[in-house]
């Protein structure tokens, strides 16, 4: 009934306002009914029930670990959603299993002038030219620390993506990635490396092996200097690249022994205009990425796939294809609140 209702008011009202400032008042609806005990238990009762992860038969039951933690189910939110780690209490209770937070960089930016974000309702897309817009480091420190000064706040799985801020040069980039890692890594449960934005200029000449293998280190270094656990460490690549250039990087991942790789980011190979795009038309793509990925990380590594996930059997051939994981954005855009519980239960009773 809840996804009935929100659908009706997507394509008939939703679809209507400016995407931009949707966008902030949903996730701040989501962020006060999360800092709410009784709408958070609410939102967990109705809508986003998962089952508590027994450590013990995580494997049996089809779970995944990230470093220490068993995630409860298989769908998660992508970031660019909560940039500045706001709204994770209200949107796990929503039912999203782990959530990435940001794109983060080390200074507060404004990213790119608006408009900057489109809805594009014919193909189930979106179309953003965002550009790391965020409060920064120290600000999204400091949300998520007071975040895990509860035990709500602690139960949430909850990883940080991570970039460089516009201004920065390509010689210094490791050292944007480095400080956000270290400012970050004492209250996430994992970190993402995004080199793979098209919406900051140069940034994607960051997935280049010359590159990208400082910056993999640094962001280690940073990890490995604010916490004594090891830091599950992902990095996050285009769906644009060489076939040949995604298993560099693989291979790449595999000789730093990364936890895994996100795969993938947005696709600048569309006719919209100017940005990235995400949701449905990113869908083929992103399922090639994947299964090539699969087929060359090592089996203890894991695979965050994301592109074009839209229902449950989207998210099935994205688990076929070899990903350990799904993430989502543009489908809970257009599905709404009651979707990636949805989503989590349904995918779990292949494993009940």
């Amino acid at each position: 009934m809840i996804r009935a209702a929100y659908s009706w008011l997507f394509r008939n009202l939703i679809r209507y306002s400016d995407p931009e400032m949707a966008h902030r008042v949903g996730l701040g609806l989501i962020a006060a009914a999360g800092r709410c005990s009784p709408s958070r238990a609410l939102m967990r009762a109705t809508i986003g029930h998962l089952n508590p992860p027994d450590p013990a038969r995580a494997a049996h039951a089809g779970l995944v670990r990230i470093g220490e933690r068993v995630v409860p189910g298989r769908v998660g939110l992508a970031a660019g959603m909560d940039k500045n780690a706001q709204a994770v209490l209200g949107l796990s209770a929503l039912g999203f299993a782990f959530l990435e937070v940001g794109t983060i960089t080390p200074k507060a930016q404004p990213g790119n002038d608006a408009p900057r974000l489109w809805r594009l309702m014919e193909s189930n897309g979106l179309r953003n030219r965002m550009g790391f817009n965020n409060a920064g480091a120290k600000a999204a420190a400091d949300h998520l620390k007071k975040l895990r000064s509860s035990k709500a706040g602690r139960a949430a799985i909850v990883g940080a993506n991570i970039g460089k801020n516009k201004v920065t040069s390509e010689q210094d980039a490791p050292k944007d990635y480095e400080y956000c890692a270290r400012v970050l890594a004492p209250w996430v449960d994992f970190v993402v490396v995004n080199v793979s934005s098209p919406n900051t200029p140069g940034l994607r000449k960051l997935q280049s092996l010359d590159h990208l293998r400082p910056i993999l280190e640094a962001a280690r270094r940073g990890c490995e200097a604010a916490v004594k656990r090891r830091m599950p460490l992902f990095v996050k690549i285009a769906p644009d690249l060489a076939d040949e250039e995604i298993c560099q990087i693989v291979e790449l991942a595999k000789e730093l022994d990364l936890a895994g790789v996100v795969a993938t980011n947005t696709t600048i190979n569309h006719e919209f205009g100017e940005g990235g795009v995400s949701g449905a038309p990113l869908r083929d793509r992103a399922l090639e990425v994947v299964s090539l990925v699969a087929s060359h990380l090592r089996d203890d590594q894991i695979l965050i796939g994301t592109g074009g996930v839209f229902g449950e059997s989207d998210a099935r051939a994205m688990l076929a294809a070899g990903a350990d994981l799904v993430e989502v954005f543009t489908a809970f855009v257009f599905e709404g609140p009651s979707w990636p519980g949805e989503m989590n239960r349904a995918l779990s009773k292949a494993h009940a």
